[in-house]
């Protein structure tokens, strides 16, 4: 795991698994913690963390229902839990799912973890929405395409835009919650990552706004492609190793 501060009210944790991205986020007296990482010893020392940095845990937010952004309640088991409605739903519809997918994980990779997950209630917010953090407010702007849910969460006075599973630098857009939809968030992320001085991405660390433009860029032509000729489509630069081949074939096996 590691951990870099991008402001002093800003730290960002990254997984050794996957690259996924926790980020931590203080105003004043109130800190939430932004999905999580993965593995059970990074997830034992982010208390420590947040406590050595100063940085208080008033609740956890998880940016869409995949499983590797729910485990923030692994590390604080009494904190509250929040996440958008298409979230919440999808939680609702999908009882268990994320717990499975994290014992399936454990048990390819043998890990041991000192508690099963337990998210117990989750609060929905409204996205688009706010939420208060401190004397200031968070923006919720929906993030569907990657899932069938999900919201970015742009904090305006930090220009930090947290945006879940898009804008990857390491991973192709997989447009399980449709093509359409992806784009269609993709063109809200727009003006946020313009103004962004950080553009956290839920895998593959922290991007600068000309950065996460150019992927941006990529990502479109990727999935107009993909739309246009499914299995023929190249992939975008820089994002085309056996991993990325594989998410590709994924991608294109429902477009025939």
């Amino acid at each position: 795991m590691r951990a870099t501060a991008l402001h002093e009210d800003v730290v960002l944790v990254e997984s050794v698994l996957w690259r996924t991205t926790c980020t931590l986020i203080r105003a004043g007296d109130d800190g939430f913690v932004i999905d999580s990482p993965i593995l059970p010893d990074e997830l034992e020392l982010l208390p420590a963390l947040a406590e050595q940095s100063g940085f208080p845990v008033s609740g956890l937010l998880a940016t869409h229902a995949d499983f590797d952004h729910l485990l923030g309640r692994l590390a604080f088991p009494d904190a509250a839990m929040a996440v958008c409605e298409t979230t919440a739903a999808r939680l609702r519809a999908q009882p268990g799912a994320a717990q499975r997918e994290l014992r399936e994980l454990d048990e390819r990779f043998y890990l041991a973890r000192p508690r099963p997950l337990s998210l117990g209630h989750v609060e929905a917010l409204a996205a688009p929405g706010f939420c208060e953090l401190g004397t200031h407010e968070l923006e919720l702007h929906p993030a569907d395409g990657h899932t069938a849910d999900g919201m970015a969460i742009w904090a305006p006075w930090l220009g930090l835009l947290v945006c879940g599973d898009y804008l990857s630098p390491i991973e192709i857009p997989t447009p399980a919650g449709g093509i359409d939809a992806y784009l269609a968030t993709l063109r809200r992320l727009e003006p946020l990552v313009e103004q962004a001085t950080h553009v956290v991405v839920g895998h593959g660390g922290v991007l600068t706004s000309e950065r996460a433009r150019s992927i941006m860029e990529e990502d479109r032509t990727y999935l107009a492609a993909l739309r246009d000729a499914s299995a023929a489509a190249p992939l975008p630069p820089g994002r085309r190793d056996a991993e990325q081949r594989r998410l590709h074939a994924q991608n294109a096996a429902p477009l025939g």
